[in-house]
């Protein structure tokens, strides 16, 4: 039996890398049977029926699965922020920084295009993110400054890059791995993706192990799934004070006692990171009235 990982699913056939090899493979039977969800991402066993050609026989178990887009065993976001052209905006920062924790992925924060930025203003940005206990990334990927450390943090996981657009992830991709954008190409017409075609998520190899994760217009601000009374759980600097607020019900918005207000006027929460959560806090508010 031998054992693969699937990179691409498409019109019910499934490309499972294994080593440096690409087989195609079908699901048996009797997961069709079961219905069961195959994602990009899980790992599989198989049997050769042919020389690049094959039976999925197991899908073995996943150690993660992100939601938007679905992809399993994801071990860590690099989510992608320019320093300037468009200029950074901590609030939606913050915003992809809930999603993530809400995901329960390993974070690194990348800041780009530090080369036309004020080198003073990015590390003041960086060391507020940094005292949350976050890991930040200072990169230019034009001059290739810290290409090689992001570049050590994708080894052997499968990494997705999320950000707005404009912020230069296909440009760090590029710098990364020399020639992403030409193998997206190969593999793309290796398995008949036409213009036209719907995309779904897809693994990239990196060289030296690991893959990151292709996938078109990548939304990663939603906050459909998450409940206002948890929302303090995904502000790490937030849920270290909770716990002192008067009342265990606390929201930190308009209660009495409240230790988060407090620590932010006494600036150990920079008050951007409360004015996000309460910014996040109102949309989930009012995305709930809908229902």
């Amino acid at each position: 039996m031998l054992k693969g990982i699937v990179v691409k699913a498409y019109n019910s056939y499934y490309y499972i890398q294994s080593g440096s090899k690409i087989v195609t493979c079908n699901l048996r039977g009797r997961f069709k049977k079961e219905r069961f969800s195959l994602l990009v991402g899980d790992e599989v066993t198989y049997t050769l029926t042919g020389p690049d050609k094959g039976v999925i026989e197991e899908i073995l178990p996943r150690r993660s699965m992100l939601k938007r887009p679905m992809v399993a065993n994801v071990d860590q976001v690099v989510l992608t922020f320019a320093a300037i052209n468009p200029n950074i905006n901590p609030a939606l920062v913050d915003k992809f920084l809930v999603i993530a924790e809400f995901s329960e992925l390993e974070i690194v924060l990348c800041i780009n295009k530090i080369d036309l930025a004020d080198s003073e203003q990015v590390a003041k940005l960086a060391e507020r993110y940094e005292q949350i206990g976050y890991r930040v990334l200072t990169v230019s990927a034009k001059i290739g400054t810290g290409v090689d450390t992001l570049r050590s943090l994708l080894y052997d996981k499968i990494s997705v890059f999320a950000g707005p657009s404009g912020a230069g992830k296909s440009t760090i991709l590029n710098a990364v791995q020399p020639g992403l954008e030409l193998m997206t190409g190969e593999v793309s017409h290796k398995i008949g993706r036409g213009k036209h075609t719907t995309r779904f998520a897809e693994l990239l190899p990196v060289t030296g192990g690991g893959f990151v994760v292709d996938t078109p217009g990548f939304s990663f601000t939603e906050f459909n799934d998450i409940e206002e009374a948890h929302l303090m759980d995904y502000f790490p600097d937030i849920s270290r004070i909770a716990p002192e607020c008067k009342f265990s019900t606390c929201l930190h918005y308009k209660e009495p006692q409240c230790a988060v207000k407090q620590a932010t006027s006494d600036g150990r929460i920079h008050p951007e990171r409360y004015q996000s959560y309460l910014e996040i806090l109102t949309e989930i508010r009012e995305s709930k009235k809908g229902y």
